[in-house]
């Protein structure tokens, strides 16, 4: 039998060092059944990662499984150089999900590449290489989107063709208007937004791009309405908004389909990717036509948008919707804030709790202080391994617990998965 330790062996030999695995002793995942994986060692564990965000309704779900099986036994690749009846199914389902009029979309590979393509049509759509992005974002590892990530630890660069401006707001808990009130916070980050493209733009600035709620910077959360704010003034002069939805799309925080809608606006341009899916390579960018068709050269996707991938993404869409996906989001984050958020109170060194939905973080810092403490964040990590849960880390300091169980997971799953992460929690001194 195969182990873990000498599958490690081989990570270490043939990947590169900049990549790495969770835990002191890692695991693999061999195989899946909803919320539940085993590794090669026959260790069964509950997923509340789902693979950063990407597994979204379950390892193995039979009605994604089907359609992948069905597809593979007709055509696995066309690109969109062909008319793939797939593609064009799963293009109409999310034009019209979008809430992007006249929409078009256009399929990539990976959430980077979709953020790549839409920096490409804003700065095009604006003959401007200005750009704004907010702090502690991350939007990819592609040389495009390493230039507006703002997250020093994911930072491989700064190299780059774009004037990239860097705006506060969203990670409230470090932000220096930390202590105003949620409408006080908005007025004040929209300032300081007004005050940046005043002093620092030379005008005509291409778009902001950001995260409705931070993926990698810890799952933080801005009062409803902020961007909205934002947007008013993005409006008056003309820059354009791109929504990365790659982790909050598809009914993820539960009140809405989209992250974009706590703020009651509309995007000009729209990312997606990860979990729509559900773990086979699906990606893209949405935009209205005005903007999209400011490509004028031939361009196509060689995969993105594939047979099997449209196949794959139409049937978790047709999933997550017959099933009442984000009502089930709402309903298990409220369950799952109301046990936990006593305990991350009665927890010293739990700064905050947040996030909604099926999306939720606990930031860990030294007992009483909002000084980061990625030692004990790791021990956390460490010790729910060891009730058999999984879960992510991530954060400005890797100082921040990531949990998104599947969307169609069970109030008894649910209640198992907080149980081992009380468990884990009361562990640790």
């Amino acid at each position: 039998m195969t182990t873990n330790a000498e599958l490690l062996a081989t990570y270490r030999r043939v990947l590169p060092s900049f990549v790495s695995p969770y835990f002191a002793e890692p695991i693999s995942i061999e195989r899946g059944q909803g919320s539940w994986v085993w590794d090669v060692e026959g260790h069964r564990y509950l997923d509340f990662f789902g693979g950063v965000l990407t597994t979204m309704v379950g390892h193995n779900n039979p009605k994604v499984t089907a359609a992948i099986q069905e597809q593979a036994a007709k055509t696995l690749h066309t690109s969109t150089l062909y008319l793939s009846p797939p593609m064009l199914r799963l293009a109409e389902q999310i034009t019209e999900r979008s809430g992007i009029p006249d929409a078009r979309v256009f399929f990539t590979t990976s959430g980077s590449e979709a953020n790549d393509t839409a920096l490409l049509l804003a700065t095009s759509f604006r003959s401007s290489n200005q750009v704004l992005a907010m702090r502690n974002s991350y939007h990819g590892r592609s040389f495009t989107t390493q230039a507006v990530t703002s997250h020093a630890s994911w930072s491989s660069t700064s190299i780059s063709g774009l004037q990239v401006n860097f705006v506060q707001g969203a990670y409230k808990l470090r932000s220096p208007f930390a202590d105003l009130d949620d409408d006080t916070f908005t007025k004040a980050c929209v300032n300081d937004l007004v005050q940046l493209l005043d002093m620092t733009s030379a005008g005509d600035v291409a778009a902001l791009i950001a995260e409705p709620i931070q993926g990698v910077g810890g799952f933080t959360v801005p009062p409803d309405g902020f961007f909205g704010a934002m947007k008013k003034e993005l409006d008056n002069r003309g820059i354009l908004f791109i929504a990365d939805e790659v982790q909050t799309g598809w009914g993820r925080t539960g009140e809405h389909f989209w992250g974009y809608e706590a703020h009651g606006i509309v995007p000009d341009i729209l990312t997606f990717a990860k979990g729509v899916g559900n773990g086979i390579t699906l990606a893209g960018c949405v935009a209205r036509a005005e903007i999209m068709d400011t490509i004028d050269v031939l361009n196509f996707s060689t995969f993105g948008g594939n047979p099997l991938s449209a196949a794959a993404g139409s049937a978790t869409l047709d999933y997550v919707i017959d099933n009442d996906l984000q009502g089930n989001a709402k309903r298990m984050g409220e369950r799952f804030h109301a046990t936990m958020a006593p305990v991350a109170d009665d927890t010293d060194w739990i700064a905050e709790l947040r996030g909604r939905g099926l999306m939720w973080a606990f930031e860990i810092c030294h007992p009483g202080t909002i000084e980061p403490d990625p030692a004990r964040t790791v021990a956390v990590l460490e010790a729910c391994k060891d009730q058999r849960l999984l879960v992510g880390k991530g954060g400005l300091y890797g100082n921040v617990i990531r949990l998104a169980p599947m969307l169609d997971v069970s109030a008894d799953e649910l209640d198992t998965g907080i149980a081992a992460l009380r468990s884990a929690i009361s562990s640790i001194t």
